[in-house]
């Protein structure tokens, strides 16, 4: 069998076509292959970053109502107790 040699241009020429090749496939198997692809991209980062937002709003809910029931019950305990003397 015969040897065949690349020079490093080549062999660069040739992996660059081979990724962007394969960049297009997976685009096109994503559905991300066509001119609304941009726009698509655009909508699922805002979707993204509404979730992250929501994720962290309900954290922050979650937390204000834990406290508010815990100053509550305290305020509670403080008031049955002193209307017990």
């Amino acid at each position: 069998m015969g040897q065949t040699t690349l020079t490093p241009e080549e062999l660069e020429a040739m992996l660059d076509r081979a990724a962007r090749r394969g960049a297009k496939e997976v685009l096109h198997a994503l559905g991300l292959h066509d001119e609304t692809a941009a726009k698509d991209i655009q909508e699922m980062r805002n979707l993204l970053d509404s979730w992250r937002e929501t994720r962290r709003s309900i954290w922050i809910t979650a937390v204000r109502v834990f406290t508010v029931a815990t100053l509550t019950f305290i305020a509670g305990a403080v008031w049955m107790h002193l209307g017990d003397k």
